[in-house]
């Protein structure tokens, strides 16, 4: 029906067309055969509306109909057709229907491990830590005699430690032996490679109340140990303590933690 419709208006349009050619013909012919200063200004006159009538009718629709109001297309109602079908009728590209965008959830990104850290440790600037029984799997002095092995699931977290701030770890040892066996097998497990821990800052000693003293000389800001003795004597001097055990223990203190390991306190919030 509308094709129609705008096959009749072209048609008169053109039919309009040869007629107002055909009358300019006359007009311009009889207007030259009378030649004077009135018929001449007449001329003029007749030739600027003649040319303004032709831009009106060679113009777009659009521009012709620039006073008429917009029709509103109603937002779509049924998924995606309906968004497609509306943007074409605006004669833009498609766009994504509000509805969709309502439906998206919200994406939870995790943090990184480094940001857990960081976040768990509360801004230290300076961290001590026991090795037997945190770092390394063997428990006491006396294992360090045969063998030292590093605890596979800690070294990702020590070097994530080892960025944030100063790590330094400690032990009792009972011979030199021993003190290298521990030096080679971190130096194995690569933890001397990202430069945050160096082999300096793995600190040696004869006795336990060795261990008390480096810490306060450090002046650590965290200290993990497993020694309950160790953790109670340094509450008063030390900002915050982590005791391990498998054994999780009550509260000892406002400022000492507790948990089964290293890591399991540091990379969980």
């Amino acid at each position: 029906m509308s094709d129609h419709v705008a096959d009749q208006a072209v048609g008169l349009v053109r039919r309009l067309s040869r007629h107002l050619n055909r009358k300019v013909s006359d007009v311009v012919l009889f207007l030259l055969n009378h030649k004077n200063a009135s018929s001449l200004g007449a001329l003029a006159g007749f030739a600027i509306a003649v040319v303004f009538t032709w831009k009106y009718l060679r113009s777009p629709p659009s521009r012709q109909r620039r006073g008429a109001p917009k029709r509103r297309v109603s937002p779509p109602s049924n998924g995606r057709e309906s968004s497609g079908l509306a943007a074409a009728a605006e004669g833009s590209p498609t766009v994504p229907n509000l509805v969709e965008l309502d439906e998206i959830q919200e994406i939870d990104f995790e943090p990184s491990l480094g940001q857990v850290v960081r976040k768990r440790l509360g801004g230290c600037r300076k961290m001590t830590c026991q090795l037997l029984g945190i770092i390394l799997e063997e428990k006491l002095p006396e294992d360090l005699q045969k063998q030292a092995t590093v605890r596979p699931s800690v070294i990702e977290v020590l070097l994530e430690i080892g960025k944030c701030c100063d790590l330094y770890l400690m032990e009792r040892v009972l011979d030199d032996d021993s003190e290298e066996r521990v030096l080679s097998a971190m130096e194995n497990a690569g933890l001397f490679q990202s430069g945050g821990l160096t082999r300096d800052k793995v600190l040696f000693c004869s006795t336990e109340n060795g261990r008390i003293s480096f810490v306060r000389q450090i002046e650590a800001d965290w200290h993990a140990d497993t020694n309950l003795d160790i953790i109670s004597q340094l509450a008063r001097f030390i900002r915050c303590l982590l005791y391990i055990s498998s054994d999780v223990a009550g509260q000892i203190a406002p400022n000492v933690f507790t948990s089964t390991s290293l890591e399991q306190f540091v990379s969980h919030l």
